[in-house]
């Protein structure tokens, strides 16, 4: 014999209506769809958006650039003689551009090089705008271990390490230098090298000077 309940259908069950608020259908492909969308918005490496390029934002600035007074060839020379004083080897140099190179080493295992390159444009009759930016590139000692053979009786030949000085140094990076310290202590040292503006030739206008 059966007991007194009574039998609820199968679908009340599935849209069972909540206290003040709408039947809560219970849909599994929805909830299963949702779950996957959410997965894939988390998901390492889909909201990392911002790269290095991304920061650059190319404001109006004066970190790379000086004004002088002087003509662009006399700049650069200035320039030349300003990454002369400071042990820089020139590795090229034409009237408008000079670029200088400096080495360092601050561990046995760690160098580092300085490329500083230096333009000088026309800004008017005697004045030229100079733009400089350096690069510094970091080199790493990779070490290299050769194995050598060697005979040792009935047991055969023995394979053992050595070192055969075939050790290098690779490149491991290479950044350009923002520092504005650094850049406006160039171009206070240029301007020491630049000539007195009373020293600077006046030519005709439409006739260049002698």
């Amino acid at each position: 014999r059966r007991s007194g309940l009574k039998a609820v259908p199968f679908s009340s069950i599935i849209t069972m209506p909540l206290p003040d608020r709408r039947p809560f259908i219970l849909l599994p492909g929805a909830v299963l769809l949702a779950v996957i969308l959410a997965g894939c918005i988390s998901m390492p490496g889909a909201a990392k958006k911002s790269t290095m390029l991304a920061k650059e934002a190319f404001d109006s600035t004066t970190t790379y650039e000086r004004p002088y007074g002087t003509e662009p060839a006399r700049a650069c020379e200035a320039a030349r003689r300003a990454m002369l004083s400071q042990g820089y080897a020139i590795t090229a140099a034409v009237a408008d551009s000079v670029t200088g190179r400096k080495n360092f080493q601050p561990s046995i295992e760690l160098q580092a090089s300085v490329d500083i390159h230096a333009v000088c444009t026309r800004d008017g009759p005697h004045s030229s705008i100079v733009f400089v930016n350096a690069v510094q590139d970091r080199y790493g000692l990779k070490k290299s271990n050769n194995s050598a053979s060697v005979g040792v009786g009935v047991i055969g030949s023995l394979s053992l390490p050595f070192t055969a000085g075939d050790d290098s140094m690779v490149k491991i990076g290479s950044e350009t230098v923002q520092d504005p310290i650094f850049y406006e202590r160039f171009f206070v040292l240029v301007e020491r090298y630049l000539p007195e503006p009373w020293l600077e030739p006046v030519g005709v206008v439409g006739k260049p000077a002698e």
